[in-house]
């Protein structure tokens, strides 16, 4: 039985335009992106199977290209099709906090702060540059480490700010350890970058702790 032989209510995409793309399960998501499953098996199915074998979505999400396309059903052009998927959910992302009033938002900030830095096997610290109305400059990945630490040069963070005449500064660094608990390691970096920007007059606005699905604010916690 092929997907066109399912009630028409049922197959993901007449779904999908009948209820929203929210109504749909994660493997008939994926099967509209798939296209076609393999023999004996339909589009779902091999959503499905897929969706066992690495355990969740943002798992099988979070491969690399070459390393989708060599699981059992996918090939180059589906596991391009999913990582093109995946880029373009950052993207929008991104595109949410460019926006003049989304830093206000604390939560648009967080949702993309864990899509860029939630999937990394490693330590990676990042910054969100700045203007005087809190206007996002750039994004940069800064520094790169183990699964457990990076090291974080202040000299660089203050070059780099200096280099993008930003007038506040946003950081955020992932535990790939999955929790999001500011360690005494994190709170002291963030207390030397706050001192260290201070001196060009660059203030800390807050820093953000990725783990997994998780996301831990200092301002929030009245540590900056």
């Amino acid at each position: 039985m092929t997907i066109l032989d399912w009630p028409q209510a049922e197959r993901p995409r007449e779904k999908l335009l009948a209820r929203g793309s929210a109504a749909l399960s994660d493997a008939e998501l994926l099967a509209l992106f798939l296209g076609t499953g393999r023999r004996g098996q339909t589009a779902v199915d091999l959503g499905r199977e897929l969706l066992s074998t690495q355990g969740n979505l943002r798992a099988l999400l979070d491969l690399e290209p070459r390393a989708l396309a060599a699981l059992p059903g996918l090939g180059d052009a589906k596991a391009c099709r999913l990582a093109a998927a995946t880029e373009l959910g950052r993207r929008y992302l991104a595109q949410e906090i460019e926006r003049p009033d989304a830093l206000n938002d604390p939560a648009a900030c967080a949702r993309f702060l864990r899509a860029s830095l939630g999937a990394y096997p490693h330590e990676v610290f990042a910054c969100l540059f700045l203007d005087s109305q809190h206007r996002m400059i750039a994004f940069e990945e800064l520094f790169r480490g183990s699964i457990d630490s990076a090291s974080v040069f202040p000299r660089e963070v203050v070059r780099r700010c200096l280099a993008h005449n930003a007038a506040a500064a946003i950081f955020a660094h992932n535990h790939p350890s999955g929790v999001a608990e500011p360690s005494l390691a994190d709170r002291e970096i963030t207390a030397e970058l706050k001192r260290a920007l201070g001196l060009i007059e660059v203030r800390v606005l807050d820093h953000f702790i990725v783990g997994g699905n998780a996301i831990v604010s200092l301002a929030q916690r009245g540590l900056i």
